[in-house]
């Protein structure tokens, strides 16, 4: 590579960061982990086609210098808003998108299926996916690593390693890739060695003698790495901002073919000094001043907000509550808990299935965890619910952040479906608070309960209805339709009952805090139920009414413009109950 090259790159590299904050200041997202990558997204592009080649983002939400690099530049102006660009990445989007990935440590398993389809097929593509360390710590992600160094199959896995998911990466596996990235020394030594061999007479022979001896004394003396260990062949670790080593590398690992495990170190918000200061700030941001690095909002409170108050509030005077989260604990509210109650304080990593099967164990022996997780990610941990929690009929509280619609991170991040499986689960309560009082009061009612809670609420703030009911009120009396609803929706569903008012229809307004288990005295003449869940498993079709609800999955834009799009604000719903009637 020439100097000029070199620093083309580089420039490029630079412009994209400044576009990147630019648009991000402007419709907010993810700036923080976008910003990390951006030499390596670029490296990637000059080693790989990826409208042939198959490139995997674990979770999906640093693909932004991707996208502007695939033809989407000119789009970013409606980055995450309705009818506009998703976050993530997108197979109907672009063919450069290789596939969904809205959660985290699913890339290994992707690329070893597109591995295996390669073989089978005959395809004549390569495939890298690029994982986060924070990713790394999903069990799921160990799955694949097993399987995939095994197999034998060519890919390349990239360690893009910033020692952040969005909080700071706790646990076992960060401390191994601390230890790992004091080897910068073996890699460049590496790179001199193969110039060396390779270009002599002979030199494949040679190479693969060595290696056969080498790795026999390696493993008689030391002990392998992890990765190693698991069948990859370990580089690295590089920096992850030297573009012209990772363009050099990765040429490198591509043309081993085998699995290649190839670390990097990286700085998260790297160009941008208050990311790189505050990263977890940055990671999901909203509108902010780009100048001052300010976000622009008004500091309402909000119900996960409350709900983190409420539980430091509760545990000075009981010494049984714990808080448990996965890798969220500021984006759950537990970042005060976590300050004033340090030793009742689990970050468990993103492992989900792992927090809900220890807060059983918890359970078990005298304590009341609470486990804080967003209703798309509590999916991951169904058989722990049922297996772990549910059978014992343990009192494990969980706190069901994020549900219903969360807005602009699109379909991978909606909580639509929390009510269907919880609500199959035996001994499981499930209540839906409309108000931060009634949040307050489901979580001390969640105490004095010796069985498993779910406590779903949505994200943001409360709208006008501040009540505080602990059973299926009737809010409003009427004799010729029943609207019944729950959650925040029965802000829009009031407004509803108000508009059919003035066109002389009278309707009365049923508000359910408890929807599993669920009784039936609030039914009477026309029914119809308003749900912000999807349709099979919502509480109308158990109890077998008409109701409004969302079928399928749902893209990303303003909470308002999806409801509005569905049918499910209060326009909506008078329009349902017009037709009904």
């Amino acid at each position: 590579m020439t100097a000029t090259e070199l620093a083309a790159l580089n420039a490029k590299c630079a412009e994209l960061r400044s576009f990147l904050i630019a648009h991000v200041s402007k419709n907010g997202g993810h700036l923080a982990s976008n910003l990390g990558v951006v030499e390596l997204t670029v490296a990637l592009h000059k080693v790989y086609n990826t409208s042939v080649d198959r490139l995997i983002f674990d979770v999906g939400h640093q693909c932004y210098a991707h996208k502007i690099l695939t033809g989407r530049r000119d789009g970013f102006k409606t980055l995450r808003s309705f009818g506009g660009i998703a976050g993530f990445p997108k197979p109907c989007e672009s063919e450069h998108d290789a596939f969904v990935s809205g959660h985290a440590s699913t890339s290994i398993s992707v690329a070893l299926g597109m591995a295996r389809a390669r073989s089978i097929i005959g395809g004549k593509y390569h495939i890298a996916a690029v994982i986060g360390d924070g990713a790394l710590t999903g069990g799921q992600a160990y799955e694949a690593l097993h399987d995939a160094g095994h197999s034998g199959l060519p890919m390349v896995v990239i360690l893009n390693d910033n020692e952040m998911s969005i909080t700071k990466n706790v646990g076992g596996v960060a401390k191994h890739l601390a230890r790992l990235r004091n080897g910068q020394q073996y890699f460049k030594l590496k790179r001199i060695y193969h110039r060396l061999v390779m270009t002599a007479p002979g030199g494949r022979s040679v190479d693969r003698t060595l290696y056969k001896w080498k790795t026999g004394l390696k493993e008689y003396f030391f002990p392998s790495s992890l990765f190693e260990s698991m069948g990859f062949t370990y580089l690295g670790p590089a920096d992850g901002h030297d573009i012209k080593t990772l363009i050099r590398v990765l040429e490198y690992a591509k043309g081993l073919n085998k699995p290649i495990l190839l670390h990097i170190n990286t700085t998260k918000g790297k160009g941008y000094k208050y990311a790189e200061q505050n990263p977890p700030l940055y990671h999901g941001v909203p509108k902010f001043d780009a100048g001052k690095g300010l976000p622009k909002t008004n500091g309402e409170l909000s119900f996960s907000g409350v709900f983190g108050q409420t539980l430091t509030e509760l545990a000075e005077n009981d010494k049984r509550i714990c808080a448990i989260t996965a890798a969220m604990g500021d984006a759950v509210g537990l970042s005060e808990f976590r300050k004033k109650y340090p030793k009742r304080f689990f970050d468990v990593g993103i492992c989900e299935e792992h927090a809900v099967t220890m807060a059983a164990g918890m359970a078990k022996q005298g304590l009341r965890p609470f486990v804080a997780i967003y209703s798309t990610f509590l999916q991951r941990a169904f058989d722990q619910i049922i297996h772990d929690t549910a059978i014992m009929n343990l009192p494990v509280i969980f706190a069901v952040d994020r549900a219903g619609l969360v807005g602009d991170d699109g379909e991978t991040h909606h909580g639509i479906f929390d009510t269907a499986f919880l609500d199959c689960v035996p001994n499981m309560t499930v209540l839906a608070p409309a108000s931060y009082n009634e949040l307050r009061t489901c979580i001390k009612y969640a105490l004095e309960l010796k069985s498993p809670v779910a406590i779903r609420y949505p994200r943001g703030g409360e709208g006008e209805y501040t009540g505080n009911y602990l059973k299926n009120t009737v809010l409003r009396k009427g004799d010729d339709i029943t609207l019944v609803t729950y959650g925040t929706t029965v802000n829009d569903t009031l407004t509803a009952a108000e508009m059919l008012e003035r066109d002389g229809i009278s309707a009365a307004v049923v508000k359910l805090l408890r929807l599993t288990p669920i009784g039936t005295d609030y039914i009477q003449g026309k029914v119809l139920f308003v749900e912000e869940v999807y349709r099979n498993g919502s509480v109308a079709q158990r109890t077998g009414h008409k109701g409004l609800a969302i079928d399928g999955f749902v893209t990303h834009g303003t909470a308002e413009e999806l409801r509005a799009m569905l049918g499910l604000d209060a326009a909506g719903i008078y329009k349902a109950a017009k037709e009904m009637l």
